[in-house]
């Protein structure tokens, strides 16, 4: 069964979780295809931008239950413990994929966001949320700790006190509320449209310098001295400067058109 799809148009990776008989949720044959579809598109040089997005009634509803009973029954540190994707193991993967993207990924919201799909939107760079979705970091509603990726990603968008009554309680907030703590970029009644027409506008944008502002923003979130952060600055804009993508942007504003790269 096929678990996730791609398909590439106009510079834009649509990622979509194609398991909607099970609200996309998240067992083994899924992740791995969610990191392979991440893997597919960074060897792409072609893409500029990525939606992400969710078959049927919502995004994703977290982990498969099915999985726990194999679990269970396993040996926790060697499911989880090995190293298996560079910093991370398989399922931390699912989130940092994305994270670890040279190019903006943007997560289309509906429905319940809730637990590995939480934590996958946390991975993208933008999150574009319909009203009436659900978000939770329902790990403590099954007596586990969120461990995608969560302790990375969530302590860079919302307060401690948030992001602790969230773990502790595993209790769903509706999208406005979510958006209000910094789960949520903006809101939309058609999130997937929001999410392709502002993939649409990055992708029009100079690839070079859209690449280089995710890089410069990681180093200004890493808690990085100001003078490394500084340095990035006039490292990243010397690399721009005159550079065949920035002199197509000054002929194109000059002629008053569109920039072709």
């Amino acid at each position: 069964m096929t678990r996730v799809t791609v398909e590439i148009k106009d510079h834009i990776a649509h990622v979509t979780l194609s398991r909607a008989d099970k609200m996309n949720a998240v067992d083994i044959d899924m992740a791995e295809a969610i990191v392979a579809a991440g893997e597919q598109i960074k060897a792409d040089g072609d893409v500029r931008a990525v939606v992400l997005s969710g078959e049927g009634k919502s995004f994703c509803a977290g982990l498969d239950v099915m999985n726990f009973a194999k679990f269970a029954g396993s040996d926790p540190h060697k499911l989880v413990m090995p190293r298996t994707h560079g910093l991370s193991n398989l399922f931390q993967q699912v989130a940092m994929v994305w994270h670890d993207l040279p190019i903006p990924v943007i997560a289309a919201l509906h429905g319940a966001v809730f637990g590995a799909g939480l934590q996958l939107a946390m991975g993208a760079d933008i999150r574009i949320a319909h009203p009436d979705s659900k978000l939770a970091i329902m790990e403590m509603k099954w007596g586990l700790i969120p461990d995608m990726g969560g302790m990375v990603l969530l302590p860079k968008l919302v307060r401690s006190d948030v992001l602790r009554r969230l773990t502790y309680t595993a209790e769903p907030v509706l999208a406005p509320k979510a958006a209000e703590w910094g789960l949520v970029t903006e809101l939309s009644d058609d999130p997937l449209a929001s999410a392709l027409a502002l993939a649409e506008t990055i992708a029009s944008k100079s690839p070079s310098a859209v690449q280089a502002a995710k890089r410069l923003i990681a180093v200004a979130e890493s808690g990085a001295a100001e003078a490394e952060v500084l340095l990035a600055e006039s490292q990243e804009q010397a690399d721009l400067i005159g550079k065949p993508h920035q002199m197509e942007v000054i002929a194109a504003n000059m002629q008053k058109r569109a920039p072709k790269f």
